[in-house]
């Protein structure tokens, strides 16, 4: 089975975090994508996370007791890794295996921040009652378990 390293970025705002529907996919999912060559996780979730909605944000630690090296550069830890089985048209049947990071929106107020057509925030009230979301191609789909139960402690982590 081929395998590709993806990162995921939640991006957090206040209490909402926020998703796209993915029309191949067909699934509300957050911002990522392929860890490029040369490219640590976290330079390619700010990278994908910037790309898909031109937003930018900080990771927020996994470690807040985070260990420093004078000769070693120490890069941010996921907060989980999944499997994921993906069939793609183009590639075939291959594996995501996915570092999933929580990030922060960097905005100036508390206004949240504007995203461009087919990105929406997504309160942690919609995801605890896993609220049936308008897709863009006007049907109503809960976003999937992982998004619902990551999104949350996402939120929670940021201080949303």
């Amino acid at each position: 089975m081929i395998r590709h390293n993806t990162a995921t970025g939640f991006v957090v705002h206040g209490d909402a975090t926020l998703l796209h529907w993915h029309r191949r996919v067909q699934a509300w999912l957050p911002p990522g994508g392929h860890v490029e060559p040369n490219e640590d996780p976290v330079q390619a979730v700010l990278r994908e996370v910037r790309e898909e909605t031109g937003l930018d944000v900080e990771v927020v630690p996994a470690d807040r007791h985070g260990m420093h090296f004078a000769t070693v550069e120490r890069i941010e830890a996921p907060r989980t890794i999944l499997v994921e089985d993906v069939h793609d048209e183009k590639v075939g049947a291959h594996q995501h295996i996915d570092m999933i990071y929580y990030t922060r929106a960097l905005a100036e107020d508390d206004a949240r921040p504007e995203v461009p057509r087919g990105w929406r925030w997504v309160t942690a009230q919609e995801l605890r009652e896993v609220a049936e979301l308008e897709n863009a191609d006007g049907a109503n789909e809960a976003p999937p378990e992982d998004v619902r139960v990551l999104g949350l402690e996402a939120i929670a982590a940021a201080g949303g």
